[in-house]
């Protein structure tokens, strides 16, 4: 019979781990605490890092001008073209919302009257007076909206407070992490200059904001690509169906700013713009739902493997992994900055993975011992 095994714990040890689980469990409620904060910088590092390309370049150009110049235009050139994107989507949304709103009376009345194909149906099942209880059903949905609107409007001052004071906070640290973030990581590596490990740091820090940055570049390129064939086409469309060409430049815009949303932005784009559409000419919408099926079997094919072929090369299993864990933990923005994320993390494990039992890189992966074989001769 076994004897049971006694474990004696001194009553120093007990404390010490009783001051570990509580000294991480107060880091984690910091951490929860400061989550807002820790999210706005590095939103701010992201863009500032995304940036960083155009201002070398502008700095090739003008060498002579300095740094800071450079920064301050390319700074401005970013910044002023996100509040152009907003000035000229924003109010060509909301138009074509009232708009629709305003023709809802009529297009009822054009497409479910009586003796319209979808009257008669209505009636074949068994439904009469199709278009009354429609037409009810949707004063009591608007009657709902309107009764809760003042309480929405009320909920979402705070909301939207705290998304601009977000944005601000980001587009200044990101001007001060450009201007003064270069000195701040020289003088801090060269307190570690003579280490071997800090040198290799150093580099895995450059690898991964050239990742970052790539990243950023290619992503970019496709979705400019997206929306000037999304402006043409609705360009197309509004001579065949008479609609404003107008829209062309924003319903552009909009697909290139959902196309920046990786695996399924553009197709929600796309879906998006053809609804807006639709709210004006059905045949129009359909046509775009058409255009933007066979565009993205372009893109997907042609256009992305062409323009990423250099970038993250990462499985796609892992690319949808990691916008799937974005999305749900950081919403939109998370799906964005996720796969950036992914190659970073790839960085890591390339760099200092060398031992590990899953890496299959012949380059990186210690070489196997030659094995002794002994022969045994009979005579």
């Amino acid at each position: 019979m076994t004897k049971p095994l006694n474990i004696e714990i001194g009553y120093k040890t007990f404390i010490r781990f009783c001051l570990v689980v509580v000294g991480f469990g107060l880091v984690g409620m910091l951490l929860f605490k400061a989550a807002t904060a820790l999210l706005i910088i590095g939103a701010a590092l992201f863009l500032a890092v995304a940036i960083s390309p155009l201002v070398n370049k502008i700095s090739n150009l003008i060498p002579s001008k300095g740094r800071t110049l450079s920064i301050t235009l390319a700074y401005v050139l970013v910044v002023g073209f996100l509040a152009g994107v907003v000035a000229i989507v924003g109010p060509t949304i909301i138009n074509e919302s009232v708009k629709f709103a305003s023709n809802l009376p009529q297009l009822i009345s054009d497409n479910i009257g009586e003796g319209t194909p979808i009257d008669n149906f209505a009636k074949s099942v068994g439904i009469e007076d199709t278009q009354a209880q429609i037409v009810s059903t949707l004063s009591a949905f608007t009657g709902g909206i309107v009764d809760n609107l003042s309480n929405f409007l009320a909920a979402s001052i705070g909301t939207i407070a705290n998304l601009v004071t977000a944005v601000i906070l980001i587009l200044v640290l990101s001007l001060f992490m450009l201007t003064e973030g270069p000195g701040i990581l020289n003088r801090f590596w060269r307190h570690f200059r003579t280490s071997p490990e800090a040198k290799r740091a150093s580099k895995v820090a450059e690898r991964m904001a050239d990742v970052v940055a790539k990243y950023v570049t290619n992503a970019i390129s496709v979705s400019l690509i997206n929306a000037c064939c999304t402006a043409i086409a609705v360009f197309l469309l509004s001579v065949v169906f008479g609609l404003a060409p107008g829209l062309a430049l924003p319903f552009g815009l909009v697909t290139g700013i959902f196309s920046l949303i990786p695996m399924f932005g553009s197709l929600i784009g796309g879906c998006l713009v053809a609804l807006l559409l639709a709210f004006n000419s059905v045949p129009a919408g359909i046509s775009f739902l058409i255009y933007t099926i066979i565009y993205l079997q372009v893109e997907s094919n042609f256009i992305s493997p062409k323009i990423q072929s250099k970038g993250l090369k990462l499985p796609a299993l892992v690319v949808l992994s990691a916008v799937t864990i974005g999305v749900y933990m950081f919403g939109l923005v998370g799906a964005i900055v996720a796969i950036p994320i992914a190659g970073c993390i790839k960085v890591l494990f390339e760099e200092y993975g060398d031992n590990l039992p899953f890496n299959d890189d012949p380059k990186t992966s210690p070489k196997p011992e030659p094995k002794v074989q002994k022969i045994i001769a009979e005579k």
